[in-house]
């Protein structure tokens, strides 16, 4: 089968991510070998072949946004037949016995293991998924659309719950990149007043075209005190803006693996009972729920589609901030259809 290895991390060049031939591996117990349609780009799989995020084993097939069916299936595995089409996402299994793991918070377990981190993921024509955290995904999500929503969706999804978003609450979105896209639109079905501080003009455009009630720059005040918020944006600064966006016993859910710093901020405004909540990871659960609503609303998504040879290019792309959208890998030829 072909697969996008990364042999070595570091700049973007081909000796180090490169199209290889390697054997379609065989699913272990407890295991579903699939066949890859699509599989997203996220800046995760940019930041480990780049080395800002180490490797942990050498050479790895990046990628956990994949769409794909069930081709094999390993000993032990219930619930699955050949041909159903599931969802792999960055949560690629976990210990099933630490108090996490027990209480249903296996995105917290020290012992998890991520796709295209760990294990290989997607940027390949086959890969091995744990049934344990496998997904259905709902039919009239095509591969191309669906494979997107694997990780900006479902953060963005677990982060509206982490800020304590209820139906009909006035909710604020810092940064509106990918996962702000779902999360618009998640907001909007529950009902909700959506307020978006963005730079860009064009994603103001676009924030308002998705239903946002009020969109601007980062330097205009938000016009009504926010019920929750999710800042997007990897910088501190955009946490403390939140968060003076805040009613009294609101709070905001930071939506990044690091930030930068978090400046100091007067404590007034985090007084009244505002709190800051931090998001790591993803549970099944999540994706389940997730992926079910994204069906339902349906959720759109917007793609600029590469092959599975050009995953270099897509990586480089987005490095540079040249992707409409998300990224994604056309792996097999019926990627497009159900």
């Amino acid at each position: 089968m072909r697969a996008m290895r990364l042999h070595a991390s570091g700049p973007l060049t081909d000796d180090r991510l490169s199209l290889d031939e390697v054997p379609v591996p065989e699913p272990a117990p407890g295991e579903l070998l699939v066949a890859v349609g699509a599989c997203a780009v996220c800046r995760t799989d940019l930041q480990i072949a780049t080395g800002d995020l180490a490797p942990r084993a050498l050479p790895v097939t990046p990628g956990h946004q994949a769409i794909g069916r069930v081709a094999a299936i390993g000993a032990g595995v219930s619930g699955w037949r050949p041909g159903d089409r599931l969802g792999a996402y960055w949560l690629a299994g976990t210990c099933g016995r630490c108090r996490f793991c027990v209480a249903g918070r296996e995105n917290l377990c020290a012992d998890a293991r991520f796709t295209g981190w760990d294990r290989d993921g997607g940027f390949a024509e086959y890969m091995l998924v744990d049934a344990s955290v496998a997904v259905p995904v709902p039919t009239g999500l095509p591969d191309i659309q669906a494979a997107p929503l694997l990780c900006g969706g479902v953060i963005g999804y677990r982060a509206l719950h982490r800020a304590g978003v209820r139906p009909g609450n006035r909710v604020g979105l810092f940064g509106f990149g990918a996962s702000a896209l779902c999360a618009i639109q998640v907001a909007r079905h529950w009902g909700c007043e959506v307020y978006v501080c963005t730079r860009s003009e064009a994603e103001q455009r676009r924030a308002r075209e998705l239903g946002a009630v009020w969109a601007a720059g980062y330097d205009e005040p938000c016009p009504v005190p926010l019920d929750a918020a999710v800042t997007f944006a990897p910088v501190g600064w955009v946490v403390t803006r939140a968060l003076a966006s805040l009613d009294r016993g609101a709070t905001v859910a930071v939506n990044a693996i690091h930030l930068d710093e978090i400046p100091a901020f007067d404590y007034a405004d985090l007084w009244w009972e505002r709190s800051i909540a931090s998001v790591a990871n993803v549970t099944r659960n999540d994706a389940l729920e997730f992926m079910e609503l994204a069906g339902a609303i349906p959720i759109a998504t917007q793609v600029s589609v590469y092959a599975l040879e050009d995953a270099i290019s897509a990586l480089r792309d987005l490095e540079a901030g040249r992707v409409a959208g998300a990224a994604v890998l056309a792996v097999a030829p019926t990627a497009d259809r159900m």
